[in-house]
């Protein structure tokens, strides 16, 4: 398993939209290139593929842009990163399980198997709210301890 640079931009930049389109309106791409210096035109092909999955939805012209098509603690890490094709399996042999001689007697594709498994529902529990509320947390933490000083 290996997440690529498409997959964690689209991470990125699903978080930005959430934090910049807090109240449902459309953000544009140009917005999100600016916020997470990540290329506009690579952005447009994630966006494109996030909208395919139905993770976005789109408005044409001025003041339009991407937002949710769905509520934020609805949307998975998981989804996100499918939605940009990443293969979250950690099985190095999964594309020759049916011609392998040792697949029964191999003990390390279970281990692979547990891995694939334990990565997969990580990714399917952590939502985009979630993460947002984490970070919150964690900015108030940071201001109450300053205020203490």
């Amino acid at each position: 398993m290996r997440i690529t640079t498409r997959g964690r931009y689209a991470l990125r930049a699903s978080l930005a939209l959430a934090r910049l389109g807090k109240d449902g309106s459309p953000v544009s791409i140009n917005n999100l290139s600016e916020e997470e210096h990540i290329s506009s035109v690579f952005l447009e092909q994630i966006f494109f593929k996030l909208r395919k999955a139905g993770i976005v939805s789109s408005v044409r012209g001025p003041g339009g842009g991407f937002y949710f098509a769905q509520p934020l603690d609805k949307l998975t890490i998981k989804a996100i990163l499918d939605a940009a094709g990443e293969d979250l399996n950690a099985i190095p042999c999964d594309k020759h399980t049916e011609t392998c001689e040792r697949l029964g007697d191999c003990l390390s594709h279970e281990v692979w198997t547990d891995v694939t498994e334990l990565v997969n529902n990580f990714f399917n529990n952590v939502t985009l709210a979630s993460i947002l509320d984490k970070h919150l947390e964690k900015t108030l933490d940071l201001e109450q301890n300053k205020e203490k000083l």
